[in-house]
């Protein structure tokens, strides 16, 4: 087993050396130690020291790859001890890092920074395999707007922006928490109508799940798929295990990072910083589940594998419209 590092003092030493790098990703990308053509799928691939390449067997066009190739970092120029630092603070850093952090920090241009964060909050998004609640268990349901606030606004556009609707210029989201598993699972949606929530309640959440909501009228009609309590926010937040509390406390996480590290995100690209944000919360330390930064990092880093995001991809090039990175 390859060393960890357990700070990150520690992964900055160790991952200066290139060799290490390697070592570290061969671990986790191929833990049965039998390195797989990322192109043709055969193992046994011979590496060559002097190029830090492997050479597949069978004869094609990319019979050369590096650990790079296969990856959410594939096709950087940027070296494996900027990229594994990048890496590591997004993993652990409560509130996220921001573009010109790791500008500043790694020593690589902004928007080079912003197109490797991107990346790597692509590596952490969960794959959602599974149903929330299954055997009956506890899952809470609640929506959250998250955009400028009125009274911070100029006065011009925070009247252009009450004509248009309370909510009309805020990213909507939707969130559900399943308590015995502690994990979160939050999707950016275009409203938070009854049709569109309770579509993405009935993806994601058993049928045999207890789903506790507050009062809003979106939720009406649940009751006839899962064992449905509401809480009425009017009068009380908590009436025994019925309540939208575990919720609340993300949003609050989220919010607090959007507003204080990235100041500004467009609604474009708001679904990678959630996917982030879920990263970290559903990894985060428990007294049933002691988690350290280490495997924080070491799981975000068995992600990396098998994902691809193009700078055109990234700022709507493909479709016709450029985004202009700022976070």
């Amino acid at each position: 087993m390859v060393k960890e590092p357990k700070s990150l003092q520690e992964a900055i030493l160790y991952f200066a050396d290139t060799d290490n790098c390697i070592a570290y990703l061969v671990d986790r990308r191929w833990p049965d130690g039998k390195v797989r053509c990322p192109n043709c799928g055969r193992e046994g691939a011979s590496y060559v020291p002097a190029r830090r390449v492997w050479q597949c067997k069978t004869r094609h066009p990319k019979a050369q790859f590096s650990i790079k190739v296969g990856t959410v970092m594939e096709d950087s120029a940027l070296g494996l001890d900027k990229w594994l630092t990048a890496i590591w603070m997004v993993s652990n850093c409560k509130n996220g890092v921001s573009s010109w952090e790791i500008h500043r920090t790694l020593r690589i241009g902004q928007k080079a920074a912003w197109f490797v964060l991107h990346r790597i909050r692509l590596a952490l998004k969960d794959a959602r395999t599974h149903k929330l609640g299954a055997g009956g268990g506890p899952v809470e349901s609640d929506e959250a707007f998250v955009g400028p606030k009125p009274r911070t606004m100029h006065k011009d556009r925070r009247v252009k922006a009450h004509a248009a609707g309370r909510y009309s210029n805020k990213v909507s989201i939707h969130g559900l928490l399943d308590r015995e598993l502690r994990q979160v699972r939050a999707t950016v949606l275009p409203d938070v109508r009854r049709e569109t929530l309770q579509n993405a309640i009935l993806e994601n959440v058993a049928p045999s799940a207890k789903l506790y909501t507050d009062l809003a009228v979106a939720y009406d009609g649940l009751s006839r798929e899962f064992i449905h309590e509401v809480v009425d926010h009017s009068r009380e937040y908590v009436r025994g295990e019925v309540s939208t509390q575990g919720l609340e406390n993300f949003w609050s996480l989220l919010k607090r990072g959007v507003r204080g590290t990235y100041i500004a995100i467009e609604p474009f690209h708001f679904h990678r910083y959630l996917d982030e944000q879920i990263f970290r919360f559903n990894n985060r330390a428990t007294k049933d589940n002691p988690l350290t930064d280490s495997d924080r990092f070491a799981l975000a880093v068995t992600q990396i594998v098998g994902k691809r995001l193009t700078y055109s991809q990234l700022t709507g090039k493909e479709e016709g419209s450029a985004q202009t990175p700022t976070a």
